[in-house]
C-alpha cells in the first residue's frame, strides 16, 4: 500500500508561483513513477507532469517551460514547481503513484489562479 498526501495549493494571481508537494508513505520502494494530474470543473482529469524512478520527466505541452517536476528521495516527496501561472491552470491537482500492481491517488489540492 502507498499513501499520498498533497499540499501547497492556494489562491494566487496570474503570473505568480506555487509549489505543490506530494508526500508518499508506505511501500514507496515499489513506486515506478509519480504523476501530477489536474481536473478543472466540468473537465476530464488531465496529465500535467510525470517523473519516473529513473528521474526522467515529461510534461503536457501547455505547462512546458513553466512547471518543473522534481523529487527528493530522502523525503519520499515529489514537487511540482509552478511558475507564470495562468487562470487556465485553475484546478484540483492530484498526484498518482504507479506501482507494478496498482496505482494510488492522493486527495488533491486546489489551485486557483485569479486574473
Amino acid at each position: 500500500q502507498v499513501q499520498l498526501v498533497e499540499s501547497g495549493g492556494g489562491l494566487v494571481q496570474a503570473g505568480g508561483s506555487l509549489r505543490l508537494s506530494c508526500a508518499a508513505s508506505g511501500s514507496t520502494f515499489s513506486i515506478t513513477a509519480i504523476t501530477w494530474y489536474r481536473q478543472a470543473p466540468g473537465n476530464q482529469r488531465e496529465l500535467v507532469a510525470v517523473i519516473s524512478s529513473s528521474e526522467s520527466t515529461n510534461y503536457r505541452d501547455s505547462v512546458k517551460g513553466r512547471f518543473t517536476i522534481s523529487r527528493d528521495n530522502a523525503k519520499n516527496t515529489v514537487y511540482l514547481q509552478m511558475n507564470s501561472l495562468k487562470p487556465e491552470d485553475t484546478a484540483v491537482y492530484f498526484c498518482n503513484a504507479l506501482t507494478p500492481r496498482k496505482s494510488y491517488w492522493g486527495q488533491g489540492t486546489q489551485v486557483t489562479v485569479s486574473s
